[in-house]
């Protein structure tokens, strides 16, 4: 007996959308903002990480006072400013990788920390919001990411059991949520290439999502062990 893939799901940012180095660049300045210097590895440190946990890591790293919701709230202002001025940046290949995916029938859910708002502007403006037949945030779920809630959520939306689940990410934490849940997970490397922690989760690597759509009929047509 074999398993078959019926479902895909996607992270948001740094997979379909390149707006991690967006978050990067404004959590800096909001943090600036008030007071507090931010680099670039304290950013990488909480991608698709939940505010319940994102808070206490910050904080161990940049001292009690660091009001974390305040610079939160800063760092959305800036960015949807920005976003609203300079629109927003597909990842490449993302369009073709859908089609692709839409054409053989998968079904498709999207599993972000993002809150829903948020997370249905940013692909309402990509123009890719109509591909998804489920859309997860962050402010459905009681435990974000690095918890396997949020994919276990989304599998269950698909109706499918999630060892039938593609799940596509770009960061660790991601890819923890997606292998706890019993997910399939691949990683599209965006700000950083996965450690031998993470490499030892993945059920595949790619370069780019266009490089995954090339491969889709190989990937597809694995035959996997029942869970």
């Amino acid at each position: 007996m074999s398993i078959l893939i019926k479902g895909v799901i996607f992270d948001m940012d740094g997979l379909m959308l390149d707006t991690e180095k967006l978050l990067t660049r404004f959590w800096r300045e909001a943090a600036k903002f008030y007071g507090f210097e931010m680099t670039e590895q304290h950013v990488l440190g909480i991608r698709s990480l939940a505010a319940k946990y994102a808070e206490p890591h910050l904080k161990s790293l940049l001292g009690e006072d660091f009001d974390y919701f305040a610079v939160r709230a800063k760092r959305i202002e800036l960015m949807n400013a920005y976003i609203e001025q300079n629109g927003i940046e597909k990842k490449y290949g993302l369009d073709g990788l859908l089609k692709s995916l839409s054409k053989r029938g998968l079904k498709l859910a999207v599993a972000t920390a993002t809150d829903i708002k948020r997370a249905t502007m940013y692909l309402e403006k990509a123009g890719v919001i109509g591909y998804f037949d489920k859309l997860i945030t962050g402010d459905m779920i009681s435990n974000g990411k690095p918890k396997p809630d949020i994919y276990i959520t989304a599998a269950k939306a698909l109706e499918l059991p999630c060892c039938e689940c593609l799940a596509l990410e770009d960061s660790p934490n991601g890819i923890r949520s997606a292998h706890d849940a019993g997910c399939l997970p691949i990683m599209i490397p965006d700000l950083s290439e996965p450690d031998e922690q993470t490499k030892a989760l993945l059920f595949g690597c790619y370069g780019s999502l266009a490089e995954l759509d090339a491969d889709l009929d190989v990937l597809l047509g694995k035959t996997l062990a029942p869970v």
